[in-house]
């Protein structure tokens, strides 16, 4: 079913603080809102599930409108069909986790519901917990339990913000995966709140960056962190997004082929239940990424995919940041829809290089990861 964007147009005036936005999110998948503490993020998801009366604007979830300040509309907060996930899981302690999942479904009324107060319970794996009572439950668990309540309540759209960030490294390590999950299997928006770029390259398709109450930029998340003009891309987590596909496998060589537009990738050998044309997302941390003017011919290197220079850009102390388009092959130029990498190389390399934009290079990528 295709679903219509998610719109945001809202102004909101505080003492020291201004949001002042306009978003167009798609209807469908992760949108991630992403930027430091105090740069509106939170707001946002407040003026969408209707808790900032004050917000002048526009709100429109799959064709709803949900406020108009032009027409003096302004649907409640509890006539709003959202499901809000905070930081914290918040569940009734004197419930059972049935308990607390059936509160959430209860809270909908008979006509809304589109599906039952268990429809979480396979996509978040905590079936076996119903009889649990939240004390009883690991912070993981918690958090699942709360989307899952959310879930309950047959939202048009799920806010989420910050979910993991009172969890520790191993809790949001056993969270990720259902959340991904997620992702994969829910036919509404997501609109998560965060500041980890691990979250964002992990679970988002599109990225919306806020700093002081305004969008520094909109849009596919793998376009924007390739971007040298955008603070996503600098310093040394900086990385670039590719989705490729299986291409087939070589057990004799214990070796998977993935193609993208713009070339293809060797891996270690991927589980063979992913079929042939099955999508990969691959994370290429810049300074996994080196450069070379010609083709090395005895290196350990799988993967020296050609590219031209795009963008040369200082990058802290020493170092340099290189915007590159990859193709086909060294005679096919590369198309605007291709593939584009970072680089993060010394400043020393780039002269010794004599690296220019618009010069044929090879990267050579050392490091692959598969983030989903």
């Amino acid at each position: 079913m295709t679903r219509h964007p998610l719109i945001l147009r809202a102004h909101l005036a505080r003492e020291g603080f201004a949001l002042d936005v306009d978003l167009r999110l798609p209807g469908h998948g992760v949108s991630a809102l992403f930027g430091p503490s105090g740069s509106g993020k939170t707001t946002c998801l407040r003026v969408l599930a209707g808790l900032e009366r004050d917000a002048q604007g526009l709100v429109s979830v799959d064709d709803q409108t949900w406020q108009d300040s032009a027409r003096q509309l302004f649907v409640p907060v509890h006539r709003r069909a959202v499901g809000y996930v905070f930081q914290e899981a918040s569940l009734l302690a004197h419930l059972s986790v049935a308990g607390n999942l059936r509160f959430g479904w209860q809270r909908t009324p008979p006509a809304q519901r589109r599906h039952g107060w268990d429809q979480g319970l396979d996509l978040l794996g905590i079936a076996h917990l119903l009889q649990r009572m939240p004390a009883e439950l690991s912070g993981g668990e918690r958090q699942r339990v709360a989307i899952a309540r959310a879930l309950a309540t047959s939202p048009q759209v799920l806010l989420m913000d910050e979910p993991l960030a009172a969890l520790d490294a191993q809790r949001k390590a056993e969270i990720l995966p259902w959340l991904e999950s997620l992702h994969r299997q829910l036919d509404i928006p997501v609109v998560y709140v965060t500041h980890s770029p691990d979250e964002v390259v992990r679970l988002a398709d599109h990225l919306v960056l806020l700093e002081q109450g305004r969008t520094l930029a909109q849009g596919p998340v793998a376009d924007l962190l390739a971007r040298t003009d955008l603070p996503l891309s600098h310093g040394d987590h900086a990385s670039t997004l590719i989705e490729a596909r299986v291409q087939g496998h070589s057990p004799a060589d214990q070796i998977s082929v993935l193609g993208f537009d713009g070339g293809r990738i060797l891996l270690p050998m991927l589980a063979q239940t992913l079929g042939k044309d099955a999508t990969v997302r691959l994370r290429i941390q810049a300074r996994d990424v080196s450069l070379a003017l010609q083709r090395p011919e005895h290196t350990s290197v799988l993967n020296i995919l050609p590219a031209t220079v795009t963008d040369i850009i200082p990058d802290g102390s020493g170092q340099v940041l290189v915007a590159l388009q990859l193709a086909e092959s060294e005679q096919t130029p590369p198309r605007p829809q291709a593939a584009r990498l970072l680089s993060r190389i010394s400043e020393f390399s780039a002269r010794r290089l004599r690296l220019t934009t618009g010069q044929k290079v090879y990267a050579q990528i050392k490091g692959i990861a598969i983030v989903r």
